[in-house]
């Protein structure tokens, strides 16, 4: 047996002294107070260029950080904005509006913290993130209540905001109807001559709370018609797509609303690799809008959506930071536009 000889233990190294905002000043030519200024983007008062340059330029030598939690004690508050993960399986689209929120953040000079919340749900989730103590929520989807908004009150949070189908009591929200995704699309199939219309339900957890209302759309967009309506079950996957592409045929329909662009690629090539033609035997929309619908032969056809602009909602939140006592806002920002093109 071979033995591996144990390397000797390491020379303990000499702590390094934290740098301060008084090494700061002292290298930078300038107060303690100037250097606080600086850094934490004080407005009120004004701070020649040259000085903000010489203060960053210190810092970064000396590699000094403000302090995030003194600086929540001289404020009252966090900067801490936290943003739960969503809960359901997040497409190109709403990772786009992410990044353009916290860009708009972080202009405002928030921190935002992504925190996961794998088993936690409702009340139980709330008082997790309140353990952060952050100065505002936003919570994507369903699942937060009455009861949760309160929890993050208590502790500190000064705006909560939900995006979702539904308004929370206590809580900002920007309510998206995603009714209008369904109605648009099975409106448009109707109107270019199609009566048995599919409509894809994902089986992937999470996606109901947007899945169900776009069914109901559809229903509603041709409830009082010669038009049905057929709710058809599809996971993300080849071969799922591959069996309900097999059995189109019996299923008389002649066009689908396939939920997004990603699930409308998905089953439109498996139709087409079952010899159906696209728009002749299976007239397909998508939703969402992506680029990659575009490239395709046929091109897809989908529903544009308008979601929210990051920087009104990183607005709202610094205005519900400022004024945490004014009444909740509620806001509709969910727009649907029909794109044609040649898959329908």
């Amino acid at each position: 047996m071979v033995q591996i000889p144990k390397p000797p233990a390491p020379k303990a190294l000499a702590p390094r002294s934290v740098p301060t905002s008084a090494d700061v000043a002292r290298l930078a030519g300038v107060s303690r107070a100037t250097v606080s200024y600086v850094l934490n983007n004080t407005s009120a008062v004004r701070i020649s260029e040259p000085t903000r340059r010489r203060v960053h330029e210190a810092a970064r030598e000396l590699g000094y950080v403000p302090h995030a939690a003194a600086r929540s004690l001289r404020a009252g508050h966090s900067r801490t904005v936290l943003m739960p993960a969503p809960s359901f399986p997040a497409g190109p689209l709403y990772r786009r509006f992410l990044d353009e929120l916290q860009g708009a953040l972080g202009r405002l000079d928030y921190t935002v913290v992504q925190y996961g919340t794998v088993g936690l749900y409702d009340d139980e989730a709330a008082r997790a993130w309140a353990e952060l103590r952050p100065v505002a929520v936003l919570v994507p989807g369903a699942g937060l209540g009455p009861r949760g908004v309160e929890v993050l009150k208590r502790s500190g949070a000064r705006a909560v905001v939900t995006l979702g189908p539904d308004a929370v009591e206590g809580a900002h929200a920007l309510l998206m109807d995603h009714e209008t995704v369904g109605h648009s699309a099975a409106r448009h199939l109707y109107d270019r001559g199609r009566r048995g219309i599919g409509v894809v339900v994902p089986a992937e957890d999470g996606l109901e709370v947007f899945s169900a209302p776009r069914l109901a759309g559809a229903r509603r967009a041709v409830g009082d018609t010669d038009a049905t309506v057929t709710e058809l079950p599809l996971a993300y996957e080849e071969r799922d797509a591959a069996r309900l592409a097999g059995r189109w045929r019996s299923l008389g329909l002649d066009a689908v609303y396939a939920y997004n662009d990603e699930y409308a690629m998905l089953l439109m090539r498996a139709l087409q690799d079952e010899g159906l033609d696209i728009p002749g035997d299976a007239a397909v929309i998508g939703a969402d809008d992506l680029m990659l619908g575009r490239l395709l032969r046929p091109r897809l056809s989908t529903v544009h959506l308008e979601l929210p602009s990051g920087r009104d909602l990183a607005a709202l939140v610094d205005r519900a930071v400022h004024d945490p006592a004014a009444a909740p806002e509620r806001h509709k920002v969910l727009g649907a536009a029909v794109v044609h093109r040649e898959s329908s």
